[in-house]
């Protein structure tokens, strides 16, 4: 592609998340991050509270769920709803683009626990060649 090419591609494409200055690379972290990527993973399958969703995303601590569910409500991406009961109930749901992303990530997700027998193949392959001494 020429230089002329590339400056044409890049002005008809509004966010380029390879641009350090691109705001969409923070939400590319938010959504590919561990608790980002699990917590839109776990919200795909409903509602959750939050405790609810804390037992999903197994591992995850309470201040990082908190953190994670701000970032993606603040993208965009999770509904949070307070209810006015005593004690309050609050309640995280997808939005439609969120629905969308975690639809992507769901694919992603279920395309490597389908093939992980093959990873864990490559794994034993890759550490092996390690330990085998160079002759």
């Amino acid at each position: 592609m020429s230089t002329t090419q590339e400056r044409t591609a890049e002005q008809e494409l509004p966010y380029d998340v390879f641009s350090r200055a691109c705001p969409s690379r923070g939400t590319l972290e938010h959504v590919t991050g561990r608790w980002g990527a699990l917590t839109l993973g776990a919200l795909y399958e409903g509602s959750f509270r939050f405790n609810e969703l804390r037992r999903r995303v197994d591992g995850v601590s309470e201040k990082m769920l908190a953190q994670t569910l701000h970032a993606l409500e603040r993208d965009g991406l999770v509904h949070r709803e307070a209810q006015p009961t005593n004690p309050p109930r609050v309640d995280y749901e997808l939005t439609a683009l969120g629905r969308e992303v975690a639809g992507r990530l769901i694919a992603l997700i279920e395309c490597l626990e389908g093939r992980m027998d093959e990873v864990l193949a490559s794994r034993e392959r890759y550490d092996d060649a390690r330990r085998t001494p160079a002759g």
